[in-house]
């Protein structure tokens, strides 16, 4: 294994067919088209690290460091990431709701979202595999965040985004130095775009799932969570679903950990939330499918779940129905309504993604999928703020 990699990495594994790959190299997707995930020997691992003493002396979730691709060994590209806080809620009074809910909220990492996580691990990795330009198709938070750690790598960035992309994140890849298209269609048209890019002209496709180290920085999510409910994990947690790297990334931590011997108790149930407006996911779990198709017209003000045809669509599926979780849609006015009133009464101003999961609790709770006095986490996945307009 190269020096640039974590020793307890054995390789990398395709998600579909199982075909291995070493580790050391640059890829995107695997040979057959599907995403690349990393795998480790936890037996070893498991026999050098204990939770009292696996953490690094380093910030954030870097300290995760003996977990995670690079080790301790590269340079991580670092814009001061934090661990993120778990806010409690009164739900009764804030959501009619009798459950012990906490907000994670995301909003306070580099970019204000959390596509730092995955962003600041795809660049660190990049860079160590000789990578100098990256380029992705963005709904906003994910192409700022690229911006910012590029700029921060000393890379070139391009993003392509939907015509519709909130005016905050256009500006803000613009001021980190990226070059920027705006483009008719939602992001699966930017996707498009990207790939001739790279093909033509030698980017690296950054896009969700089409690189192996983005659900690497999304998995700190679910070894955060652990430590912060001491190794004893939510009964629900209701993320916010588009690409859907985060709940991929979380579901592959907590089964490692699971594997370590250092999770109590169950894992969580993982609650796949999308907008009625683009619900292709919600869709298939619904019709029993191992994959979902595209859906056409996607509408919502929740734009970062705005994607229509997910490339890890299966992946999403396989974690739900193997947590024992569901998939469930929300409508724009819903949403709108819980974030008001959460901000109302709380002082706490989630983003229209997040406030999808609180408004998909509500859902919940009325159609009896969820008991009462469970333990629930909602992912805030951005800073309320970049909305207001």
């Amino acid at each position: 294994m190269s020096a640039l990699f974590n020793s307890f990495v054995s390789h990398l594994e395709c998600s579909d067919s199982g075909t291995t790959y070493a580790a050391d190299q640059l890829y995107n997707l695997s040979t057959s088209g599907h995403p690349l995930l990393v795998q480790y020997d936890l037996d070893g691992l498991g026999a050098c690290l204990t939770r009292d003493n696996f953490k690094l002396t380093a910030p954030g979730f870097w300290q995760y460091g003996k977990l995670l691709p690079p080790g301790d060994s590269a340079e991580a590209v670092t814009l001061g990431e934090i661990l993120t806080p778990l806010i409690s809620i009164d739900a009764r009074s804030s959501l009619d709701a009798p459950q012990h809910v906490w907000i994670k909220d995301e909003g306070l990492l580099p970019t204000g979202s959390f596509k730092a996580r995955g962003v600041a691990m795809a660049v660190t990795m990049a860079r160590a595999l000789g990578v100098t330009r990256m380029a992705m198709p963005t709904n906003g938070n994910a192409g700022a965040a690229l911006a910012a750690y590029g700029a921060k790598a000393g890379m070139e960035v391009l993003c392509y985004c939907p015509s519709d992309t909130p005016a905050i994140n256009i500006e803000e890849m613009r001021h980190y130095g990226a070059e920027v298209h705006l483009h008719p269609g939602l992001i699966h048209d930017c996707g498009k775009e990207v790939q001739a890019r790279c093909r033509s002209e030698g980017w690296f496709d950054t896009s969700t799932l089409k690189e192996p180290y983005r659900i690497e920085g999304k998995k700190t999510m679910g070894i955060e969570l652990a430590e912060q409910f001491n190794w004893q994990l939510p009964d629900y947690i209701f993320y916010p679903t588009g690409g859907g790297t985060g709940l991929i990334g979380m579901w592959k931590a907590f089964k490692e950990l699971q594997a370590l011997g250092w999770i109590e108790g169950e894992l969580p149930k993982m609650i796949c939330v999308q907008a009625e407006g683009c619900a292709p996911l919600v869709n298939a779990f619904e019709q029993h499918q191992k994959h979902a198709e595209t859906w056409e017209n996607a509408r919502t003000v929740a734009a970062g779940i705005r994607v229509p045809k997910a490339i890890g669509d299966f992946l999403v599926l396989d974690a739900v129905r193997e947590s024992a979780g569901f998939a469930i849609s929300v409508s724009d006015p819903a949403i709108i309504e819980a974030r008001d009133r959460i901000a109302r009464r709380t002082g706490f101003l989630m983003c229209p993604e997040g406030a999808a999961t609180a408004a998909a609790l509500q859902k919940a709770q009325h159609l009896g999928l969820i008991e009462p006095a469970s333990r629930v986490v909602l992912f805030n996945c951005a800073t309320g703020l970049k909305y207001l307009s």
